[in-house]
């Protein structure tokens, strides 16, 4: 007898019982990270990148001169004002445009083009809704050459690392925003990238679901040990989740300040130290969102 899917309520409840004891994140080994930014084991370096637009409004510089490193698993967050030119920056990394100048090197090769290295795991699911969740997580494993029974064993497994496994058989318009997300999730984890990029992932769920949603990514990436690169506009989203948080100016895009986080882990949006680190990063933030607004302002008054 198939045993029937539970209702996104019992599953969200019991995920909220099993965080109200805090527990370390298991597999995740912060010293090793540190080894490896010591020994320069760097996955992804970002080197003098600058890209410019062209637009019926004239020249547009949204990027200028960004330059840092990666390390192998370590989870980088991207913060700024809207505008400021994250997301072509993570387009960059993806592949998906080139910069006007400089390079991104993924372990040391030039990135020209996408790649099955990079998945980018966008604001919205972007699921099939004609697929079932299984279909979907396993839809890009064909061109791997799996077979179809390869393919769902793999589906199956990332399913049930974000707690989805009794839902493989349920379709996109029986899921909540928070499970469609997860289910994105699960078919990039799938494809095994070296780099998982997410521009803003959680950005139209409700304010429990998304606190929900930290709590599972920082536990599926201790486990998996992916370097990713987060992008966001919540300054304690970036601190609960990110290794370090990288804050950028006003257009054009250059990289203000790079924060280290040691936090422990897992982390929580209410987490006193949290709230307090919070408060030096909004800081910066709150300067460059001004600069922004400002800038709007004159080419209004240009535009007028």
């Amino acid at each position: 007898m198939q045993t029937q899917p539970r209702s996104p309520l019992k599953v969200f409840q019991s995920l909220f019982q099993r965080k109200t004891v805090r527990q370390p994140i298991s597999g995740f080994n912060y010293e090793q990270l540190i080894a490896y930014r010591e020994e320069g084991l760097v996955r992804l370096q970002i080197k003098s990148v600058s890209k410019r637009f062209d637009s019926r409004r004239g020249k547009t510089l949204a990027l200028q001169d960004i330059t840092f490193d990666v390390a192998s698993g370590e989870f980088v967050c991207l913060l700024g004002p809207s505008g400021c030119g994250k997301s072509t920056l993570l387009n960059i990394i993806a592949g998906l445009e080139t910069p006007d100048t400089g390079q991104v090197l993924l372990d040391k090769r030039a990135i020209t083009a996408p790649g099955r290295d990079r998945v980018v795991m966008f604001q919205e699911s972007a699921l099939f809704p004609w697929l079932n969740v299984r279909d979907n997580v396993a839809f890009g494993l064909a061109t791997a050459g799996m077979s179809r029974s390869e393919q769902y064993d793999r589906a199956d497994h990332f399913l049930r690392l974000v707690h989805l496994g009794s839902f493989e058989k349920a379709y996109v318009h029986e899921l909540s925003g928070g499970m469609k997300q997860r289910v994105a999730l699960a078919r990039a984890l799938a494809l095994d990238p070296d780099v998982l990029l997410m521009d803003e992932p959680f950005a139209a769920l409700d304010a429990q679901t998304r606190d929900l949603l930290h709590a599972e990514l920082q536990e599926i990436w201790a486990e998996t040990a992916k370097t990713v690169i987060f992008i966001t506009h919540n300054v304690r989203e970036a601190l609960v989740l990110g290794d370090r948080v990288i804050v950028m100016t006003a257009r054009p895009g250059r990289i203000k300040r790079d924060f280290r986080s040691n936090l422990p882990r897992p982390r929580y949006i209410e987490d006193h130290a949290l709230v307090d680190a919070a408060r030096d990063v909004l800081s910066d933030l709150r300067e460059e969102v001004l600069a922004a607004a400002e800038e709007e302002t004159k080419r209004e008054k240009l535009a007028a």
